[in-house]
């Protein structure tokens, strides 16, 4: 029987004590691991190798962090605290970082952790971190159910690709007495990169495009993994970003949200039909302004606008709905459906 790599956990605990025992350390993490000097001391030698701890003397060196950082554990999902993950682990690792990359980096992994402890029903949880070469790479993963299935449970969605759709709207969870559904939508849009893998779909969120992506993936995997990357000298703010979809500047509420329309479509199917409308329509009313975005969607049906931009509005006018990038054939379809509806708004209330 092969003997388990123990490499991550030698390493993270390294890194984790060089700061308290710079001079004992070699002897201090075997003694705590129950491993010989000579095990650790190769951990050791390749940590300095790759730049994550550096070496002054030989006689009886002293040790130190190095600028590349890095943390890998898997730990029992039940009795997990995210805040200890933060605080006990990476934290101690990453507190020489500019403030508001810290404070991304803080939020990313909180809320992670927090959606695997409470919601995926795994037995483990897998938290990485690298720092190097100017950049944060952060990991979470787990074992359970997967994202992508546990929003089609639970919104009785047709297929698991218009989960993206809903995650895309933002205000979204499983479990609404305990999580306000917005740490993966605020999550996504606070970091460079964000990935979350599951079932053989991919939802990608890049910062230097506007589209969020789902991909099918070559494997399905199990469980739902999670990555995110932020440069470590990047300028943006969770404030930033918390502004960019508030109410306005003397609020903080969760008001605006940007829906991709084109995710609301399954395969190769039209837009055309009311039921897609209201696919696309569902829990948006939980918004002051709802920007719909109309990239890459060519045409549309007259049931589909109406549905949006006469009946949703009607029914919800404290809502704004707000049309961007719509190709010339989809805006004439969307401007017929207003001008119905702004005829019925005109029209006086029939007499009883």
């Amino acid at each position: 029987m092969a003997r388990p790599n123990r490499s991550p956990e030698i390493q993270a605990a390294l890194l984790q004590a060089v700061s308290t025992h710079p001079r004992d350390l070699v002897g201090m993490v075997a003694a705590q691991l129950g491993l010989s000097t000579a095990r650790i001391g190769t951990e050791v030698r390749a940590l300095v190798a790759g730049g994550y701890l550096l070496k002054q003397g030989t006689t009886r060196p002293t040790y130190a962090l190095g600028p590349n950082r890095r943390f890998e554990r898997r730990f029992r999902r039940v009795g997990l605290a995210e805040d200890t993950v933060w605080f006990e682990h990476l934290m101690p690792l990453l507190d020489d970082l500019p403030r508001n990359v810290l404070d991304i980096a803080h939020y990313g992994v909180t809320e992670m952790v927090n959606n695997a402890v409470d919601h995926s029903d795994a037995e483990s949880v897998l938290v990485r971190m690298e720092r190097r070469d100017a950049q944060l790479w952060l990991e979470v993963a787990d074992d359970g159910i997967g994202i992508f299935r546990k929003i089609t449970r639970a919104l009785g969605l047709p297929d698991e690709r218009l989960a993206l759709l809903e995650l895309s709207k933002g205000k979204l969870t499983t479990d609404p007495a305990r999580h306000s559904g917005e740490g993966i939508f605020f999550t996504s849009r606070v970091f460079d990169v964000f990935r979350i893998a599951s079932g053989g779909l991919v939802f990608d969120h890049d910062a230097d495009f506007d589209d969020d992506v789902l991909v099918d993936a070559d494997e399905v995997a199990g469980g739902t993994h999670v990555e995110m990357r932020i440069a470590t000298d990047s300028p943006r703010t969770l404030k930033d970003v918390f502004d960019q979809y508030s109410s306005g500047p003397d609020e903080y509420s969760f008001a605006r949200t940007i829906v991709p329309v084109r995710l609301a479509k399954v395969g190769d199917e039209n837009l055309i039909s009311r039921s897609q409308a209201k696919r696309l329509l569902q829990r948006v009313d939980r918004f002051r302004c709802v920007v719909l975005d109309f990239s890459d969607v060519t045409s549309i049906g007259q049931a589909f606008a109406d549905e949006i931009f006469r009946v949703f509005a009607n029914a919800h006018p404290e809502v704004e709905l707000v049309a961007v990038h719509a190709a010339p054939e989809v805006q004439q379809m969307i401007r017929r459906a207003e001008v119905l509806r702004d005829e019925q708004r005109r029209q006086p209330p029939l007499l009883e």
